[in-house]
């Protein structure tokens, strides 16, 4: 049984809109950039793992013809937000076991004109919904006031973290969001590059208090893949690639605990949790020893309590660390230094994998303006309601 298991390959297109390009064509871009990163062929794989929500379930199959088939295993996922976190957990699993020795890993999406809630797009987009506000869009739950809507269930899960913890404002959320749309200046993949000023986001349009336009994620297009392969398999490749191998030193899907009753919020919390526990755990190390994290900043709100539950900083103490400057860029921990979801865009099924292409691209010293200097370890996070989490921690090669 083969422990170790090595990214050979990884790529991602630019996200935003493809209007000229479908699905499989941009799944196909990005298996093609993969491959070649790793210097191997579609005759060296042994596996498929597919991510896809929208396109229907042969997203895989289709793809193999687009690509070259070679009679492999196909195996298509849809995991929420963390399908292709799941996708890249399948291949994993699948070289642990000695059933492969190398794999393929994608994940793909044609959302650009969806907005911001699934199943309708903005207003402006000429879609038929309307922004929660200030005070939100509310639906009875159990006989409790709840919110059925993306933006409205994280606005809440933002303003209760400040309830129980104190030290949240709505100046602190957009301050999150005006750093990573800064990160997203050096990032020339992600859906927007922009800048924003504090009193531009604080001004936008409120979708769900505290989160105005600004400090929601965008749906966009997008693919990304990667290229996974046994450390066995490794030894006998070049030492390029051995030298561009960045190793899963760990790879962690959760889903919530049960409990009891009705849950007026998604837990988004203790699953997240016990992913990044199980993840330190088996990789050897603790959140200290991170150089940069990429996590789920679906909403400016999201990215604070994912400090907390990531365990970057103690029970409570995220607006705390946020405001000491250490998840900026050139902080202690840098967040979502590709701009995060609000600014790179979530095509949701490639978001898993994109997240680990960032975080392997600073470790193999390849991120340009934006790199993080000597950076060894790196964490990626996803999260889909659902519920599923997605954590993977890379490490760079000491080859």
């Amino acid at each position: 049984m083969a422990d170790d298991v090595w990214i050979l390959g990884i790529h991602m297109t630019k996200f935003g809109k493809h209007p000229t390009l479908d699905t499989i064509d941009l799944a196909a871009e990005a298996t093609r950039g993969a491959l070649s990163d790793g210097g191997v062929t579609m005759k060296d794989m042994g596996l498929i793992a597919s991510g896809n929500l929208l396109a229907g379930g042969h997203v895989g199959q289709t793809l193999q013809k687009a690509i070259g088939q070679t009679g492999i295993p196909v195996i298509n996922v849809a995991n929420a937000c963390a399908t292709g976190a799941t996708a890249l957990k399948v291949c994993v699993m699948a070289l642990r076991s000695g059933e492969a020795d190398m794999a393929l890993a994608v994940g793909v999406e044609k959302l650009a004109g969806a907005g911001l809630l699934s199943g309708g797009s903005r207003a402006d987009d000429g879609g038929s919904w309307t922004p929660e506000g200030r005070y939100g869009a509310v639906t009875a739950v159990d006989g409790r006031i709840g919110t059925a809507t993306m933006p409205g269930v994280f606005a809440q899960i933002g303003m209760e973290y400040g309830h129980r913890y104190g030290g949240t404002s709505f100046e602190l959320f957009a301050q999150i969001s005006e750093k990573n749309h800064a990160h997203s200046t050096l990032n020339p993949l992600a859906a927007y590059s922009k800048r924003f000023t504090l009193d531009e986001i604080m001004n936008d349009v409120m979708i769900a208090y505290p989160n105005t336009r600004p400090m929601c994620s965008a749906n966009c297009d997008g693919a990304a893949a990667a290229v996974l392969v046994t450390g066995a398999k490794l030894k006998t490749l070049s030492l390029e690639q051995q030298r561009r191998a960045v190793k899963v030193a760990a790879s962690v899907l959760t889903t919530d605990p049960w409990e009891e009753g009705c849950q007026v919020l998604p837990n988004v919390n203790t699953l997240t949790k016990a992913a990044a526990s199980q993840a330190y755990e088996a990789a050897g190390i603790g959140p200290d020893d991170l150089d940069l994290v990429e996590l789920h900043d679906c909403f400016a709100t999201a990215e604070l309590v994912h400090y907390d539950n990531l365990g970057l900083c103690e029970e409570g103490g995220a607006p705390d660390l946020f405001r000491s400057g250490a998840t900026w860029r050139d902080g202690r921990i840098p967040v979502n230094v590709s701009g995060g979801l609000e600014s790179k865009g979530h095509p949701i099924s490639a978001t898993g994998i994109a997240n680990v292409w960032e975080i392997a691209t600073h470790l193999r010293g390849e991120a340009g303006p934006r790199q993080i200097d000597g950076a060894r370890v790196g964490l990626a996070h996803v999260i889909g309601l659902g519920s599923a989490c997605g954590v993977h921690v890379l490490e760079r090669s000491a080859a």
